[in-house]
């Protein structure tokens, strides 16, 4: 399936590029910038995504998906986040395993988190501006005074000022544990700082209006050895995606378009923590893999 995606060329920068099977064709001078493109399609997805289909015929420039598909230099050709200008927010206690997890944190006991679960309006929350927002095989960050980081696989969408789905991704919605636990006001900083999100490899660009049945997994490796993997499937997920842009968009617009994560069903158990050098490996059936190096920040 066709996809958008951003990636960055040596003495040129920022280019728009649109992947068809192995190959990625450069249409920055057709479309403009990625908002451009998102805010272009109002009213029209599916029509342009044809759209961009038939700008390939019309471009000579292009370039290998593998040959993007290294750690960020900017002495060579790699991808960038798929995200310009856009916020990104979240949906939390989407999952059955992600309730649970909560309350297991919690130092009240997470009486709050089973309420949310069970309640009309769903936890919407802002996770990060674009400058926290790290792409594929770029690092990711733990805070350096959390004892209980990790990370959490998110089937993500994108949606452009209509409110239209455009695309999906996948996201990383990296969490302090500890600190959020330690009271629900604190939920922000356990969630907002430097590269706490990641948003790759691409965006499959897809017009849904329900969550689609994506096999979800999650594997985290330690000096070359695997500590930690499990998986899921989005057809767990609690809340109907109609609910959750529903109040994402309540008193609320976004006019270069919005990224929203749906919610983890992937929990590391207990205390594991992520370390600095940690290897966070996330796979979705159809969009591919987005692999991020942790660091302490």
């Amino acid at each position: 399936m066709a996809s958008l995606l951003q990636f960055y060329l040596p003495n040129i920068g920022r280019r728009v590029g649109y992947q068809v099977d192995g190959e990625v064709y450069d249409i920055t001078e057709q479309v403009g910038s990625f908002s451009d493109w998102i805010k272009s399609n109002v009213g029209r997805v599916r029509e342009s995504i044809v759209e961009l289909d038939n700008l390939v015929s019309q471009n000579r420039f292009k370039i290998n998906f593998s040959d993007l598909d290294v750690i960020p230099d900017p002495q060579r050709p790699h991808l960038l986040a798929p995200i310009d200008t856009q916020d990104v927010w979240g949906a939390g206690v989407t999952y059955v395993r992600s309730r649970e997890a909560r309350k297991e944190e919690s130092i009240d006991g997470g009486d709050i988190y089973a309420r949310v679960y069970e309640a009309k309006r769903p936890e919407v929350f802002f996770k990060a501006p674009v400058r926290n927002v790290v792409g594929h095989r770029d690092w990711v960050g733990i805070r350096h005074d959390a004892t209980w980081s990790v990370p959490e696989p998110e089937f993500t969408i994108l949606l452009n000022p209509a409110m239209e789905v455009v695309g999906i991704t996948i996201g990383n919605d990296m969490c302090s544990r500890d600190i959020e636990g330690e009271n629900p006001l604190y939920l922000p900083q356990g969630k907002i700082y430097t590269a706490s999100c990641a948003l790759g490899p691409r965006i499959v660009l897809q017009a849904i209006t329900d969550w689609p049945e994506i096999e979800i997994s999650l594997e985290i490796y330690r000096d070359g050895s695997n500590v930690f993997s499990d998986n899921t499937n989005t057809a767990s997920l609690h809340r109907k995606l109609s609910t959750l842009v529903e109040y994402l968009q309540r008193c609320n617009n976004f006019p270069e378009g919005v990224f929203l994560l749906s919610g983890t069903g992937i929990i590391p158990p207990g205390k594991f923590s992520l370390q600095e050098g940690d290897i966070v490996r996330i796979k979705m059936e159809g969009i591919g893999e987005l692999v991020n190096p942790v660091k302490i920040v």
